[in-house]
Order: structure tokens, then sequence, then C-alpha cells
């Protein structure tokens, strides 16, 4: 994996923390000076730190298990339903729903209510309800799907969760943290990075910014996942292989 390019992170405004009066003490070794009353983050550091968690996150998708992604705020919402949506990752946009890894069973409950209405409107039986069931149903699907829509294919905990904006995540980062899950993160100069597994110090409000970092860690999930398909390819093969000498062998006696 090849690491963010010093132009790239510059021209996507990484570099860009708060005003000094807003920082946490706790990102001092990520920030490289202060100028006109803003810190500003050191990029070299923010390209070691994405490279190992792009490295990290790699492994994750390479051995079959899922990353969710957090990322509530509205310049982040569309970036990350882009990127994540093409690695087929869940990911969550919309509020985050209180007890959603905590108390999981729950969560999937609530999805398989929601899937159990969409299955109803595909298969015909919804047409059986009256006008004003089908369209109450109906609103409770939309509802749910808005918020659980991009995790109805999270069967068990998420392996690590991603998220955009620490400070403005924190329930899922303390959800996460508290089920021993491993946290990655775009942390700014005014969050807390010591509940943050992966830190990625950079500016978390610029859409530019979260594009670049998104799109940086999207890249290296696909290459863990092209490398798990051709590993199973590779095994498929070896498998058939021996069956094709285990066949020729009995044949020969």
């Amino acid at each position: 994996m090849e690491k963010l390019q010093f132009d790239e992170m510059l021209n996507a405004g990484v570099h860009f923390g708060h005003l000094k009066r807003k920082w946490n003490p706790n990102m001092a070794p990520y920030v490289f000076e202060e100028r006109k009353g803003i810190h500003i983050i050191d990029l070299n550091k923010t390209a070691a730190k994405a490279e190992e968690a792009a490295a990290a996150l790699k492994q994750i998708a390479k051995s079959g298990r899922k990353i969710l992604f957090v990322a509530t705020k509205k310049q982040a919402q569309s970036i990350v339903a882009d990127k994540v949506g093409e690695t087929n990752m869940p990911y969550m946009v919309e509020r985050w729903p209180g007890g959603m890894l905590t108390n999981f069973k729950t969560t999937r409950r609530t999805i398989r209510k929601m899937t159990s209405i969409e299955k109803m409107m595909q298969d015909g039986t919804a047409s059986h309800l009256s006008k004003r069931e089908r369209l109450q149903r109906t609103r409770q699907k939309d509802k749910l799907a808005k918020v659980f829509g991009a995790v109805a294919d999270m069967t068990r905990l998420p392996a690590a969760v991603f998220v955009v904006d620490v400070k403005k995540e924190e329930i899922a980062v303390l959800e996460a943290v508290k089920l021993g899950i491993p946290v990655f993160a775009m942390v700014d100069t005014n969050s807390n990075p010591k509940l943050v597994d992966f830190v990625i110090p950079s500016n978390d409000d610029a859409s530019k910014s979260i594009d670049l970092i998104v799109g940086y860690v999207c890249k290296a999930i696909k290459e863990g996942l092209a490398e798990r398909k051709a590993g199973k390819l590779k095994d498929a093969e070896a498998k058939a292989k021996a069956q094709e000498t285990k066949e020729e062998v009995t044949t020969e006696k």
C-alpha cells in the first residue's frame, strides 16, 4: 500500500486543525505548529498513521471479516456511502441508534423486521393487507431502511469500526471500546485520541479531506478483498488438481 502523497493531502486541506483554544492536549504529538491561532497537523505523521491503519484494515478484509464505517455528519455521509458501498462493507451515515453494538441482538431483530416487510412487499403477501396497513408497513420499512439499510448484511459484530470524527460519534466509539472492538478513526485537533486504536490525525470537517482519507482506506480494503478472492481461487484450483491426480492414480490401479 502506497503512502498518501504530501501534495494531495495539502490540496485536500488534511493539515488544517481547529483553533488553538478548542484543541485537545492529547493531540499534541500530532500537531506540527500553530499558524494564526490554528493548529496545523503534521502530515508526515498523518501519512504514516494512515498507512498503518490501511494495512490493518486490509488484513481484516482479507480474513473475510466486516468493518463498520460510522460517519453521520452531513459532509461525510455521501462520501462514505459511495466509497464504502463499493467495498460491500456496512456503514452508518444516519443517526447512531444507541445500543447498535452493545445490544446487537435487538439490532438484529430490528433488521429482521425490516427485511420481513421487504419480503412481504416483494412476494405479494402485502397485497392481502388493507391499503392503510400497506401504507403503514411501507412507512415503517422506509424508516428502518434509512437507518439500518446499509448494515442489513451485518449478521455479527464487526471486527473493527472506522469513525469519521470521534467527537461526534462518541457513543459509537464507547460502544466499540466496551466490546473490545478496535477503533480506527480520523481524529482532528479538537478530539481525544485516547480511545482510538488506530489514529489518523486529519481534518475531519472538510469534505475533500474526508474523501481522501476514506478513499485511501477503502482502496486498502479492496486490495484485501481481492487477495482473499485470489486465495480462494488458488485453493480451489489446488483442490481440483489434487482430486484429478487421485482419480488418475485410481484408474491406473
